[in-house]
C-alpha cells in the first residue's frame, strides 16, 4: 500500500525573533524616535528591522536631552520619551577609552561621538546619526575597515 504524498510544513517564529542585522544608533537618532522630533519618521525607517546597539553612555545622553526638554516646559514629552526609551530593546556596550580617544583625535570628534563610531567599527555594522560631522567620520572610518 502506498503512502499519501506529504507536504512540507514550516513553522516560523514572529519576525522579531529572526536574526536582524546590527545597527549602532546615536543619541540624535534615538531622540528623534522617543521625543517625536521632526525627523522621527526618517529615524524609524532607518532602524527598522535592525538589532539596536549603543555604548552605555547613551543612557546619560538621552537623559540629558529629556532633562533639557523638561526644563524648557516639556515635562510630559520628556517623561513619555524616557519611558519609551526604557521599553526599547537596545543592547548597550562598554567602550575602550584609549581607542575612543584615538578616534576622537583622528576625526576631531567629541569623545561621545567617537564612542558610537568605535562601537560601529568594533561590531562592523552601520552607524545611524543625524550629526553630519559624525556621519562624515563614520563614512571614512567604516569604509576603511578590512
Amino acid at each position: 500500500m502506498s503512502r499519501p504524498a506529504r507536504g512540507l510544513y514550516l513553522a516560523e517564529p514572529p519576525k522579531h525573533y529572526l536574526v536582524r542585522p546590527p545597527l549602532v544608533l546615536d543619541c540624535s537618532t534615538l531622540a528623534g524616535l522617543i521625543f517625536e522630533e521632526d525627523w522621527q519618521a526618517q529615524a524609524l525607517e532607518k532602524i527598522e528591522g535592525h538589532s539596536l546597539k549603543a555604548p552605555y553612555l547613551l543612557n546619560v545622553e538621552i537623559t540629558s536631552v529629556g532633562l533639557k526638554k523638561h526644563r524648557r516646559g516639556g515635562a510630559a514629552i520628556a517623561l513619555s520619551g524616557l519611558a519609551k526609551f526604557a521599553s526599547m530593546d537596545i543592547e548597550l556596550f562598554e567602550v575602550s577609552a584609549i581607542d575612543v580617544f584615538e578616534l576622537a583625535n583622528r576625526y576631531q570628534l567629541s569623545a561621545y561621538d567617537a564612542a558610537y563610531l568605535w562601537l560601529a567599527a568594533e561590531l562592523t555594522c552601520p552607524l545611524a546619526t543625524f550629526d553630519e560631522k559624525l556621519a562624515t567620520a563614520a563614512q571614512a572610518h567604516l569604509s576603511s575597515l578590512p
